[in-house]
């Protein structure tokens, strides 16, 4: 089955945005950077190097969940980066559908804090790092999850993504959507 969104997961400066755009290129469907769903007040605390609350968050998720519902509700598709560092981030922004797959981007803490001491004019900055690895819950083996190494060229990791999306289609059960 293939899905009608790619969640691609993973903490700041994993590669969401790069990765995203080159998976929703390959697939032909567009691309939305989950940040821009985040109100002002969070852009602002962010920006300021405070870490997000869970407060903070859910109106922020729930704007993505309903965005991927009309997305899917059209027939349409979407990739859509976002952090979903929690499990309970991710229920929100999946609430069993079966019809959305995540994607995360594994790399380590050293990999991912070259990247972003590198990295100009984004509003997260590298000093949460440590934040967002205290966060992480990695998906578990019932979130049916495409994993990747992001220690390799975007092209490889796309490769690699699109190669698992075609050998394990979603399976999760309790969906209650139908498929697109």
């Amino acid at each position: 089955m293939t899905p009608c969104a790619l969640i691609v997961m993973g903490v700041s400066g994993s590669g969401k945005s790069t990765i995203g755009v080159a998976v929703a290129a390959r697939l032909g469907w567009p691309f939305e950077d989950g940040d821009r769903f985040h109100p002002p007040s969070n852009v602002a605390k962010m920006h300021a190097g405070r870490p997000l609350t869970d407060e903070d968050r859910w109106p922020w998720l729930q704007a993505i969940a309903d965005e991927i519902d009309r997305v899917c509700e059209a027939r349409e598709h979407v990739v859509i980066a976002c952090s979903a560092l929690k499990r309970a981030y991710r229920d929100v922004l999946i609430h069993g559908r079966n019809d959305v797959r995540l994607v995360y981007l594994n790399g380590s803490p050293d990999l991912i804090a070259g990247r972003l001491a590198e990295r100009k004019g984004h509003f997260m900055p590298p000093g949460l790092l440590t934040s967002q690895f205290q966060t992480l819950e990695p998906p578990g083996e019932d979130e049916q999850a495409i994993t990747v190494s992001i220690d390799a060229a975007v092209e490889t990791i796309v490769d690699d993504i699109l190669r698992q999306l075609q050998a394990r289609p979603a399976a999760r059960t309790g969906g209650d959507r139908p498929s697109a």
